[in-house]
Order: structure tokens, then sequence, then C-alpha cells
């Protein structure tokens, strides 16, 4: 079990999922370098803003493509000006003659992309599931906040992890709202939160410094929370929020492998709101609990360990248990 966790990014089976790798935003004039399971793609948009992800090396000299440009919807690669249209055909080879048909090879292998609530979601394989749904996209009581994506020296298994936990708030979180919650956890009851996520609520009385209030809509200096946190394979987790205001505060934490011990994160907020406070401002919080975390995380050195027996665990850890082992039956399926 151990030894799985060493290479978990070697596993084909996870190719066959969705990825957060850029924002929407991100891709527009210019192709996007990312790196996702060690391995290199480049993004860009063709002549109709559709999304083309491939493999980043240019099929004639390996020159990473994302080094190029885009002219009329084409990636054009700046070694030997080589071009490619939609679905990565090669378009155009300034060096051959135009009767000349273009070799096989020239053409890029693409990969499935995506786009929903503000992300680029990539699939190096075939997608297993559709994306997991967040309802709140589609209610109009509710806005939709993004963040920029980050790149933290973690392990995406430790962040995951990590997130689904409660017991780290009251010492790694006790610079934002950490401070006021007990210590001892009860019992934790697993469950389906909906079709997607699978994991638990709670209640918590969290700290609510006046840089929170923002977020948590009361000048109150603590405040009551009931909670859910649960996760969807392979490393998505959503934790709900709920107020007794009746402020829904619903967090989408998305946690990408770069490689082995580097991952993106970034994290959406869906919040039914005053809209007249910017999403800025109200974020402000998340952005400075997730520094925490980055802080703590970066501080543990390679991939957790997903053996059931590799760590020692108490009840409060329940839902990280459960997740490896159903982390460990994709793997091994």
């Amino acid at each position: 079990m151990s030894d799985r966790s060493v290479r978990l990014i070697e596993n084909k089976y996870l190719e066959d999922y969705w990825y957060a790798v850029a924002l929407s935003e991100d891709v527009f004039d210019s192709p996007l370098s990312v790196k996702l399971l060690d391995s290199n793609y480049v993004i860009w948009r063709d002549s109709t803003g559709s999304l083309v992800a491939a493999s980043e090396l240019c099929p004639h000299r390996q020159m990473p493509l994302s080094e190029g440009h885009i002219q009329k919807g084409c990636l054009v690669c700046p070694y030997h000006g080589w071009v490619f249209g939609e679905e990565g055909q090669c378009k155009e080879i300034p060096s051959s003659n135009a009767d000349v048909p273009v070799p096989p090879k020239a053409h890029l292998s693409t990969f499935e992309t995506t786009e929903r609530y503000g992300i680029i979601w990539l699939s190096p394989g075939k997608p297993k599931n559709p994306l997991f749904a967040i309802p709140q996209e589609e209610d109009p009581s509710f806005r939709r906040i993004n963040t920029e994506i980050q790149s933290w020296a973690v392990a995406t298994t430790r962040m995951v992890d990590n997130f689904l936990d409660i017991t780290h708030f009251p010492f790694v979180h006790v610079g934002t709202f950490g401070s006021a919650q007990e210590k001892e956890v009860p019992a934790i009851k697993l469950e389906s939160l909906d079709n997607d996520f699978f994991g638990y609520a709670f209640d918590v009385l969290a700290a609510n410094p006046s840089e929170a209030r923002s977020s948590s809509g009361t000048e109150e200096t603590t405040v009551s929370r009931s909670m859910t946190t649960g996760f969807n394979l392979p490393f998505a987790v959503r934790s709900t929020i709920a107020y007794e205001s009746g402020l829904h505060h619903i967090i989408l934490l998305i946690s990408t492998p770069i490689d082995e011990t580097n991952s993106y994160f970034t994290f959406v907020v869906w919040r039914n709101d005053d809209f007249e406070i910017s999403g800025e401002e109200v974020i402000a919080f998340d952005r400075a609990i997730g520094e925490e975390d980055r802080i703590m995380l970066e501080k543990l050195n390679g991939p957790l360990p997903l053996g059931q027996t590799d760590l020692a665990n108490v009840r409060a850890d329940k839902a990280s248990v459960e997740w490896r082992r159903q982390l460990n039956e994709l793997l091994n399926r």
C-alpha cells in the first residue's frame, strides 16, 4: 500500500477523471502551458472559441508549443512556423510545398476539456463520470466567486486529507476562525450528502474577527455554523456553511496533481448574500484560511501514505480514512 502512494501519479486509472488546470479567463489570446500528472499540455482556443488541449511538444522538433502564438484561432510553433488548428490538425508546414500531404505524425494528439464553474477542466484519458454538479451554480439567488490558480509545494493527497479534516481547525486556523472551536470532535456519521459528494455534517462555533464579518454577514464575535464536508473522487472537496441568518456559503476546494509533490489549488465560492459587497472582500477571509493551510502543509514531505494501516487514525479521522479506502478501490479497479 505504501509503495502505491509513492508513485500515485503513474496509476493509469487516474487519467479517466476531470482535473482543474486553469481559469476560463486564463486562455484567450495566448496559449497556456499546464502540467498534470507529470505530463505537459498546451491549451488554446480555436477560431470558434472552443478549447483545444494537446501534448505540449511540437511533433516536428519538440519545441514547447506554449512558446508560440495564436493566429486566427490556430497555434503557431515559434521554431519552424508549423500551424495547428481545430482538434490539433496540422494546417500548414511553411517549408513544404502546399501540394505535399501533411504527414500523419504532424497532427497533435488532443485531450478532452470542458469549462464549468469558471474553470477549465482537462482529462488525459476518457472521463469515467460527468463533472460533479454544484446546484447553486444554477440558482439565481447565488453568485459565484472564482479565485486564481495557485501552485502549492504539497502532494495532492496531503491537501485532500487536510480539507476533509476539522480537528486541525483550533491549531492551524487559530489566527482566523479556529480559536473558538472545541478541540474534542463529536462522533462523525459518514453519508452521501447528495448524488456527487460523500462526507459528514457537523456544527461548529467559529471565531468571527472583524476581517471575517463580510464573509459571515454578522458583527458577533463568534458565530454558529452548520456545515458539511465531503469528497468527490479523486481529489475534489466541498464544504457548505449555513448561518442562522439564512446565509449559505459553499466552498469548492480543488486540488490537482502537477506531479508527486506539487499541486495546483483553487477554490470557488457560491453565496446567497448581498451582491453589493465585492467578491474580493467576501473571500478575503477564505484566502487567509487557505494560506494557513498552505504554510502548514508545505512542511510535510512526500505524498500521503494511502494504506489503511500506514498511519495512526482516530474516530475523528473517519472521513479521510473512507476517502483513502475509496481512492484505493479506484486505483485497483
